[in-house]
């Protein structure tokens, strides 16, 4: 059996890696396509390198430009590979533009789709993520939940209930993976003299964040407040750096905020587990914080995992409106039960992998 996965951002690099390594045990061949739409080729090296995953079988080099103007270049690069690979299955990840163009490439030309990381909603419209996480579901053939939450919320849509499997979430599979490897093989806490000392995690990437100026302002504004309190370690995404010294804020940033070129998923795990509080913008990175029993404070106005907020082991500090030091110290205040499992067990690559086997 053929597996065609289509791949473009980072994180979906990362889920790719367990799931692709579960495919080999049980005997699937993938054609693995990755679109280029997050692409700078030190982090695709790293990423690459670190995960151990099979070079891709294409590139299409689709990046930057609009959203349609994108997700069409890679309609039409993904429909001409699928007639020539004549996959069983086309596999796609999240919720990004890579993520639809490949569902919708496999719809149009009748080959079954499946969806990881399928029933993710923040009932926000406005965001690209969410319309092509709906659109990508109702496309699909078999939608893989990551929570009990999507799975009902499948449902709700009408999705029947044959098509939804419930696998908890890839993410965790990596975490626990990586994470052994991270702890042997990754220096970075050490390289930045941060054993020991009370440290927050930043990641910050979403356009709504950082390609508003004034948001982006009042961002940095706050992340000088928190600092005040506690050092502020922040891989710089390049959306992101591109944006500050376009708007002039990278001189106004406070020398307790340490910026670092982008690093690996080892090293991301390894900075986690260090951390004391993680202050991101990613949907990732929430789950992520959890696996390693950080609070974590989401700078945006909602979540698609509505799960972490209910314990309290996220909070969302809503921009421009909120400030984000009373949240950090209420994450790291919290007494928080770190023992609950919303995510499944770390098997959920292993059961993708028997379903689309069967």
């Amino acid at each position: 059996m053929k597996i065609f996965t289509v791949i473009g951002a980072r994180p979906q690099f990362i889920k790719s890696a367990v799931v692709s390594n579960a495919f080999k045990q049980y005997g699937l061949c993938e054609f693995l396509v990755h679109t280029g739409q997050h692409f700078d080729p030190n982090m695709s090296k790293i990423f690459f390198d670190e995960m151990e995953i099979t070079k891709p079988h294409a590139f299409l080099g689709v990046s930057g430009g609009g959203h349609g103007k994108m997700t069409g270049e890679m309609l039409i690069k993904i429909e001409d590979l699928i007639v020539q690979q004549k996959p069983d299955w086309v596999l796609v990840y999240g919720d990004t533009n890579s993520t639809l163009a490949g569902a919708l490439a496999a719809s149009k030309l009748n080959v079954s789709c499946a969806h990881v990381e399928a029933g993710l909603r923040s009932d926000n419209r406005s965001m690209p993520e969410e319309i092509n996480r709906i659109l990508t579901d109702h496309a699909s053939d078999l939608l893989f939940a990551p929570t009990i939450t999507s799975h009902q919320r499948l449902l709700r849509e009408g999705i029947p209930e044959n098509k939804i499997i419930l696998t908890g979430d890839v993410m965790l599979d990596a975490a626990l993976h990586f994470g052994r490897s991270a702890k042997s093989s990754s220096s970075i806490v050490t390289d930045f003299g941060l054993i020991k000392e009370k440290f927050a995690l930043c990641t910050l990437h979403r356009a709504e964040n950082v390609d508003n100026k004034q948001r982006l302002k009042w961002i940095v504004n706050q992340l000088n407040e928190v600092s005040k309190d506690l050092r502020i370690i922040l891989p710089v995404h390049p959306r992101l750096r591109a944006r500050l010294y376009a708007s002039q804020l990278i001189q106004s940033l406070s020398e307790n905020i340490k910026l670092i070129d982008p690093v690996g998923f080892l090293d991301i795990l390894c900075l986690q587990m260090a951390s004391s509080v993680i202050i991101t913008d990613s949907g990732g990175m929430q789950k992520e914080a959890f696996f390693q029993k950080k609070p974590c404070v989401t700078v945006r106005t909602e979540t698609e995992w509505v799960e972490l907020l209910t314990g309290g082991h996220n909070r969302l500090a809503i921009p421009e409106q909120d400030s984000i030091l009373p949240k950090v110290h209420d994450a790291m205040n919290a007494s928080l039960d770190w023992g609950i499992q919303l995510y499944g067990d770390g098997n959920s690559s292993d059961i993708i992998a028997k379903t689309l086997q069967s």
